[in-house]
């Protein structure tokens, strides 16, 4: 009946052990969890404009959390991330992509590999670009709740339509 027979380790240092590595495993598996996201930083991730849209991310886009990235002008939500943005990218020349308006920011999408979708803003300089894992969450929700973050650089364009290329009419 005694905990002190030799060889035989006590009781309650058995139940302290089993804790402690029970707190220890839990503790890694949440530092595992909380990775910071790998990323490339855009060629003009340095501009002032992205800094002014990192500040604006939300912490949630269509209700996935936000996540810690290891690049500038960057931003992640989900696990695994599901939307990852990256500002200071190349803005895009003229496009038959479709072009849609968002909250007064216009954004091309790249349909190409889908279910991932590329959405890039237009008339922005720099341009934000966000790819999108459509399997996991809708673009359109996804740019919904980046925009209000986006308007933080000033527009300088916009979509036209194909049917009135600058306002021209027939009559020139």
């Amino acid at each position: 009946m005694s905990a002190s027979r030799p060889g035989r380790a006590p009781v309650p240092r058995i139940r302290l052990a089993a804790a402690t590595l029970a707190v220890a495993a839990s503790s890694s598996l949440l530092t595992a969890c909380s990775q910071a996201v790998p990323f490339d930083p855009a060629p003009d991730a340095a501009d002032a404009d992205c800094a002014s849209v990192v500040v604006r991310l939300p912490d949630e886009v269509a209700g996935l959390e936000r996540r810690e990235t290891t690049a500038q002008g960057t931003g992640a939500w989900g696990s695994p991330a599901a939307v990852l943005l990256r500002c200071g990218v190349e803005p895009p020349g003229p496009t038959t992509l479709r072009c849609v308006s968002v909250d007064d920011v216009d954004w091309i999408i790249d349909e190409s590999d889908a279910p991932r979708y590329r959405f890039i803003t237009y008339g922005r300089t720099p341009a934000v670009e966000v790819l999108v894992d459509n399997d996991a969450v809708a673009g359109s929700t996804a740019v919904a709740d980046l925009s209000g973050a986006v308007a933080a650089i000033p527009a300088d364009g916009g979509c036209t339509d194909l049917e009135d290329p600058g306002g021209l009419t027939e009559d020139g």
